[in-house]
């Protein structure tokens, strides 16, 4: 009896930990769980503000529709040069410190929304707010991944849930001042988002920095006494690391890497004004494609992360996206051929497979990015990573509505077929990468006697 109390007992430990057990013991304890918790309140702030901030532009300042989306295009384009410099100061100085930097730099730009009516100076206070939330979304990544090691896919997990949560909260929260729709109550919602990036920035204040300034993950404990622990512990990176401007491979991993996030224009923009211009559903439909996403996210982050221990893993996830997204754009394609009921059922499940490609795609490309960099400047490779996201939320929705949309249903089979194409290239170079990488340096031939 007591043999098989310890056997159930041990196969009740291998199984692999609910959502709730994880975000209670994440990979790197107290400090990932304060993070978390941090990411949580700063992302429902941004809810807030994402589903408050064009009427408010638009009603309360009195912007047209033309100055709205010149906003919010310059918003996006501060937010690429974001990513790199983050890396960049990363490799210098600490992580922890400019994190809480970041955070209170949006504190700043927020607060001045509130008395700032100028277009000019809105400007550039959005963009230098947008500059900041990229900034602070890649100090996040790269403080977790430094403290979480080589469980960075859990918690990449873990993270993408809770910002997930807190996102719906944000955008729950914001409809409650929307629909008081007044001046005072616009100010509040800019006040919450206010205060979520000064909780934020207390939080992140309480955890320690993670050790291995310039690298990724801490340097892994070797045995050493005295003076060479110290030095092994606290010795600075190579002054002469590469730069991943002048890394031609990575550059292109980077660059493929741009479509391979498509699936958040898709999904935020694609799929409903196609369902509003082109098919017979209903627009009541709408909030539902948010619903989907969020609940799939939330529920099933963790367990596809699992299935992505390594960097091999990432690649075949990699594939799978390029494949997810082509039936994606081909059920689009379809869902101008038919009734409401036909069109709706199509639009729904396109939502699905977006959804489910968003879910390979967040374990996948930090994952690579990680992987294919060299361990002594990854940080600084790694703000070059983000770039690709910060492009796409740029250049993906041009894309979409000025040629993809335009062409109808032809243009959706084009762009599926084209990202299918480009992960399986993707896919392709990342394993060469990885193979090089792996092998070992080629070592001198001995001297003669």
């Amino acid at each position: 009896m007591r043999r098989g109390g310890e056997i159930r007992k041990a196969w009740r430990g291998e199984r692999e930990p609910g959502l709730v057990a994880q975000l209670r013991r994440p990979p790197g304890g107290r400090d990932a769980r304060i993070m978390l918790l941090a990411q949580l309140l700063d992302r429902a702030g941004t809810g807030v503000w994402a589903a408050a901030c064009v009427l408010y532009f638009t009603f309360v300042i009195g912007l047209d529709a033309g100055q709205v989306g010149l906003l919010l295009g310059a918003s996006g384009v501060a937010g690429i040069a974001g990513s790199p410099l983050a890396g960049h100061l990363a490799d210098r100085f600490p992580v922890r410190s400019l994190l809480i930097g970041a955070h209170l730099l949006r504190l700043v730009t927020l607060c001045l929304l509130l008395v700032v009516t100028d277009f000019a100076l809105l400007l550039c206070v959005v963009a230098v707010t947008h500059l900041g939330d990229r900034a602070a979304k890649t100090l996040e990544m790269l403080f977790a991944t430094r403290v979480a090691g080589e469980r960075r896919a859990t918690y990449q997990a873990l993270s993408r849930s809770s910002a997930n949560a807190g996102y719906a909260l944000g955008a729950g929260l914001a409809a409650i001042g929307l629909a008081v729709g007044t001046r005072g109550a616009y100010h509040v919602l800019i006040l919450a988002n206010a205060l979520s990036f000064l909780v934020a920035a207390a939080l992140v204040w309480r955890t320690r920095e993670p050790r291995g300034r310039g690298l990724v993950a801490a340097p892994s404990p070797v045995p050493a006494t005295g003076a060479a622990a110290g030095a092994a512990t606290d010795a600075p990176a190579p002054a002469g690391r590469r730069s991943p401007w002048r890394d031609r491979g990575y550059l292109r991993f980077v660059l493929l890497d741009i479509p391979m996030n498509l699936d958040d224009s898709i999904l935020g923009i694609g799929i409903p004004l196609w369902l509003v211009s082109r098919t017979s559903a209903p627009h009541e439909l709408i909030p539902a494609f948010l619903v989907i996403n969020t609940v799939l996210v939330v529920v099933l982050q963790l367990r596809v992360s699992a299935k992505v221990r390594d960097a091999r893993g990432a690649t075949a996830a990699v594939a799978l996206y390029g494949l997810t997204t082509l039936l994606c754009c081909g059920l689009l394609a379809a869902a101008t051929g038919g009734g409401a009921w036909a069109a709706s059922a199509a639009l729904l499940a396109a939502a699905v497979l977006a959804t489910a490609a968003e879910l390979m795609r967040s374990v996948s490309s930090w994952e690579l990015a990680v992987s294919l960099a060299p361990p002594e400047a990854r940080a600084s490779y790694l703000g070059v990573a983000g770039m690709a996201q910060s492009v796409q939320k740029t250049a993906g929705p041009l894309l979409l509505t000025g040629v993809v949309m335009a062409a109808g249903p032809a243009g959706w089979l084009a762009l599926g077929t084209a990202v299918a194409g480009l992960s399986l290239v993707q896919r392709r170079f990342s394993l060469r990468r990885l193979e090089e990488s792996a092998a070992p340096p080629a070592m001198p031939a001995p001297a003669s006697a």
